[in-house]
């Protein structure tokens, strides 16, 4: 049964309605405005009768008060009124009632303007459950989209979008580019299961180490990012990025191994106000930390600086991260200032003992009448190492030369294999690379024997 809140000062006017009414519907019966304001607070109700004339709050500015309690205000009010002026008839419309009622009251016009009302709230009560649930479809759908499914955080195409949104409105914030060490041992010696626990257990560290409005993202493969809203100190920083390092180092595994963390960090504005630029200055500080020992964390902006941030380890755990060098195939990677103390000792290698030796550069060049954007370039890049990691061996070595180019040393190889080897990883990339924009090309030499004569 619907409930009726009949709002009068008049007792013999509350008598009638609740003659006409009483049969079908509950009726609540008040005489003052302050008694409906305190019923409406904790009561329900499903129509409102209310007078327009009442001596101690008018039902106007009643109406107006109950509007503010939310729980009421879409339920709907007839006003009754006496006077049949047109001007009181369009202000009770104006003031937000669905219909009024005249005095004297006709039981049968009162009972079908009531159930009128009562059957289009309850249409559009059924109509916004619809749109609500249509919503929330639509929500649950979007989220799934940029959700990633194994850890849940959010995807490349969200974070872009959320990091820049923020960036333009000029808020400040640093941006974290994580990446765990080795991770293609853990999935080769453990399997993919320990593989795909070790990626959720690293999301659940930076979930515990976030806040509301930051940022968490898998970029894809064992890399992630973290945007980090409204810091920028970088004591602080470098304190959170211990708490993900000490965090992930404690329970990935489940005993099984020790898994570590290299993280580069990128702030607002001294390394980019956007969110590309941002992910490549943190890249940067990454690949920094990978090459000089991994476990660490790195500014990109602390260009002087000699070491990335590391702590003090023992030898049982120094032993332990030896150990823990990846073991699989492909090329070992230097930086380049590594590489040519490499190159150096290979040359004097070749020179006692006359081993085959060679040296090839692939070079990324623009197609005619292209014009790839940076974004692409360092993506073909990125695509060419993955490329020359993966199909070579683990006795050759690789190193970026360049934003464009890339250099490797093939170990006991003469100048066919050296052919065959960079057409291998040439297929490789256009394997990978599904833009027209970029090609790539390759020269090789033999490392020269200084030492024969």
């Amino acid at each position: 049964m619907n409930t009726i809140l009949a709002v009068d000062d008049d007792n013999v006017n509350l008598s009638t309605l609740r003659g006409i009414l009483s049969e079908k519907y509950k009726v609540i019966p008040v005489k003052k405005g302050t008694q409906a304001l305190s019923y409406l607070e904790n009561g329900d109700c499903d129509v409102i009768l209310l007078d327009v004339n009442m001596p101690d709050i008018d039902g106007f500015e009643l109406l107006r008060r109950i509007r503010q309690i939310k729980k009421h205000r879409q339920t709907p009010v007839i006003f009754l009124t006496g006077d049949n002026n047109s001007d009181t008839e369009t202000r009770c419309f104006d003031e937000g009632a669905v219909d009024f009622i005249g005095r004297p009251f006709v039981p049968a016009v009162m009972l079908s303007r009531i159930a009128r009302v009562l059957e289009l709230s309850e249409l559009r009560k059924k109509l916004a459950d619809r749109l609500e649930q249509k919503v929330r479809e639509v929500s649950d759908t979007k989220s799934k989209i940029h959700r990633d499914l194994l850890t849940g955080l959010w995807n490349r195409d969200y974070t872009e979008n959320a990091v820049n949104s923020m960036l333009k409105l000029g808020l400040l914030g640093s941006l974290l580019m994580i990446d765990i060490d080795n991770f293609k041992r853990i999935n080769d010696e453990f399997g993919h299961i320990e593989g795909d626990k070790t990626l959720k257990t690293a999301a659940d560290v930076m979930r515990e180490n976030s806040a509301d409005g930051d940022v968490l993202c898998r970029i894809g493969g064992d890399e992630f990012v973290m945007f980090i809203k409204d810091k920028t100190d970088k004591s602080e920083l470098r304190d959170k990025a211990n708490a993900i390092l000490d965090g992930i180092k404690a329970k990935a595994g489940e005993g099984k191994f020790t898994a570590t963390v290299s993280i580069g960090i990128a702030t607002v504005p001294e390394d980019g106000s956007e969110f590309s630029k941002l992910v490549n200055a943190a890249d940067k500080a990454l690949y920094y930390v990978k090459q000089n020992g991994k476990d660490a964390c790195h500014f990109f902006s602390s260009k002087n600086s000699a070491e990335p941030a590391r702590k003090a380890v023992d030898l049982e755990h120094l032993n332990e991260l030896m150990n823990s060098a990846d073991k699989g195939k492909g090329a070992y990677q230097l930086d380049f200032e590594g590489f040519n103390n490499v190159y150096n000792f290979i040359q004097r290698f070749v020179e006692r003992s006359g081993r085959d030796v060679q040296t090839v550069l692939f070079t990324i060049s623009e197609n005619p009448n292209a014009n790839p954007d940076p974004a692409e370039a360092e993506q073909a890049m990125k695509l060419l190492e993955q490329s020359i990691v993966s199909s070579l061996r683990r006795s050759d070595i690789s190193t970026r030369y360049s934003n464009r180019q890339m250099i490797v040393i093939l170990m006991d190889a003469n100048s066919v294999n050296g052919d065959m080897v960079a057409e291998r990883v040439i297929n490789d990339f256009n394997r990978l690379y599904t833009g027209d924009n970029i090609r790539v090309e390759y020269g090789v030499t033999g490392l020269a024997n200084r030492g024969k004569k």
